[in-house]
């Protein structure tokens, strides 16, 4: 979850302050942790069927203040180029088809 004027809530370690986001009533964080958990764990698993190294890929699920998820992404430099090239080639195969 996070604050207004946030994009994502980040917790690191125990320095959880529930006094530094926003809880709305009635709202299904943990649905939309959930959905971006499941969403970050298929990122991984597609990335490395692939063959792109994600062993130093970090994706850690979160939710925005409307319960929606959010998946923040760390990935090393070589990851990147990786997926930019996928990205790249996908692009190439549908503008020759």
């Amino acid at each position: 979850m996070s604050a207004p004027d946030e994009e994502a809530f980040e917790m690191t370690g125990s320095e959880f302050d529930p006094e530094a986001v926003v809880w709305v009533r009635g709202v299904d964080y943990l649905g939309g942790w959930r959905e971006a958990q499941d969403a970050a764990a298929e990122l991984s698993e597609a990335l490395a069927a692939v063959g792109v190294n994600t062993s130093g890929l970090v994706a850690t699920a979160q939710t925005r203040v409307d319960g929606s998820g959010v998946v923040r992404l760390v990935w090393p430099v070589e990851t990147v180029r990786a997926v930019v090239a996928l990205v790249r080639n996908a692009g190439d195969l549908r503008r020759a088809s």
